[in-house]
């Protein structure tokens, strides 16, 4: 499987909330994560990533994605995803359901070793994301 099939699946499974069970498999065992965002400021795995994201569709039962572009460059072993996510804060979660929606803009920088993720770097701009479902 080409880097950008992996990517692709892992991709659809962390997004649509299948948890690391369901992203494991397109990982290394102990693979990294970071992203310059308060809201995931504690998540230094992609384990922590995948439950985390699994966990957003709990307030955000109808969290989907759209996807914008999808890049590989193979001589650096990074595939990249853009999307706005879009969701609306229906059940209550880290705050009471304000019924309010948000359309996020980010991208996922997905690095390699060998055929899985090695790291992954989420580019999100939370701030804005979490004034548009009021929760903050």
């Amino acid at each position: 499987m080409s880097i950008e099939t992996t990517a692709r699946e892992f991709f659809e499974a962390c997004e649509t909330g299948k948890g690391w069970e369901g992203c494991k498999g397109y990982c290394h065992d102990g693979a990294t994560f970071s992203a310059q965002a308060d809201a995931l400021a504690d998540v230094t795995t992609l384990e922590g990533y995948a439950e985390w994201m699994k966990g957003l569709l709990t307030p955000i039962p109808d969290g989907h994605y759209e996807l914008k572009a999808f890049s590989t460059d193979a001589d650096r072993g990074v595939v990249t995803a853009f999307a706005v996510f879009h969701g609306t804060n229906t059940v209550d979660g880290p705050v009471p359901a304000t019924g309010k929606t948000a359309a996020a803009d980010y991208v996922y920088a997905m690095e390699f070793d060998g055929d899985k993720i090695r790291h992954m770097t989420k580019i999100w701009n939370d701030a804005h994301s979490l004034k548009q479902l009021g929760w903050a």
